[in-house]
């Protein structure tokens, strides 16, 4: 029988736990449930869980925080529970590693779909392809090179540290070399957003470009067209 994966849900409201434990547990999850920053790093830690649901609002360690050192030992996905008004912490999470928000007040339905959708997408279930791109299993450009199925990247003979969304993105991508999409197409492509934060898709690139650029101020692979989106551009070939 396939083990049920396992999710850490990180809020101090008990209400909110519950609701979110209730909906994740009828989709068929194992749900731990932690009220504060410090027990909920230790947990992730210690024991860690396949996917963490992390309020940012917490006493103590705040989410970010845990975030921060979560994502520093770890590739354990994290979706953020953020207020509606908190959109410079909501990129600042994104920015530091989490892979998909939700916005409170939210719907517990709605949560539920994103997280059972970056776990398909950490275990590569979803026929290990990137949402929109089918094409070679295996995408290369110089010296990097995306195993698809593998779900592995490496920059020359190291491998990236890629999250769920980050992986996702640069194979999609890498999947159509010198075409331009919208941050709206992207959301749609690779999140599997009919609507949401377009910022998502700005931080997401700038994380990228960090790890695959030779100088992330002048990109060449991961351009912006302006006025327009993103487009993958790969190297002269000899």
């Amino acid at each position: 029988m396939e083990r049920a994966a396992r999710v850490l849900v990180v809020d101090d409201d008990p209400t909110v736990s519950d609701v979110v434990r209730r909906y994740l547990e009828r989709a068929g999850l194992a749900v731990e449930v932690c009220a504060d920053g410090e027990t909920a790093l230790a947990s992730a830690l210690g024991d860690p869980p396949d996917l963490v649901v992390l309020d940012l609002m917490l006493p103590g360690l705040s989410g970010l925080d845990v975030c921060r050192r979560l994502r520093a030992a770890q590739p354990t996905p994290i979706v953020m529970l953020t207020a509606l008004g908190e959109e410079s912490d909501r990129v600042l999470g994104l920015e530091l590693g989490a892979d998909d928000y939700v916005t409170k007040p939210f719907s517990p339905r709605e949560l539920a779909l994103r997280v059972q959708s970056v776990l398909r997408r950490a275990a590569g279930a979803a026929g290990a392809s990137t949402p929109g791109a089918a094409g070679p299993s295996t995408l290369r450009d110089g010296d990097l090179t995306v195993d698809v199925a593998a779900r592995v990247a490496r920059l020359g003979s190291a491998e990236l540290a890629l999250t769920v969304r980050e992986f996702d993105l640069l194979s999609f991508l890498m999947g159509h070399p010198g075409r331009a999409f919208s941050r709206p197409e992207l959301l749609e492509r690779v999140w599997g957003w009919t609507f949401g934060d377009q910022s998502t898709v700005t931080v997401h690139v700038r994380r990228l470009r960090e790890k695959v650029e030779p100088d992330p101020a002048t990109p060449r692979r991961i351009v912006t067209v302006w006025g327009v989106g993103y487009r993958y551009e790969r190297a002269a070939q000899p």
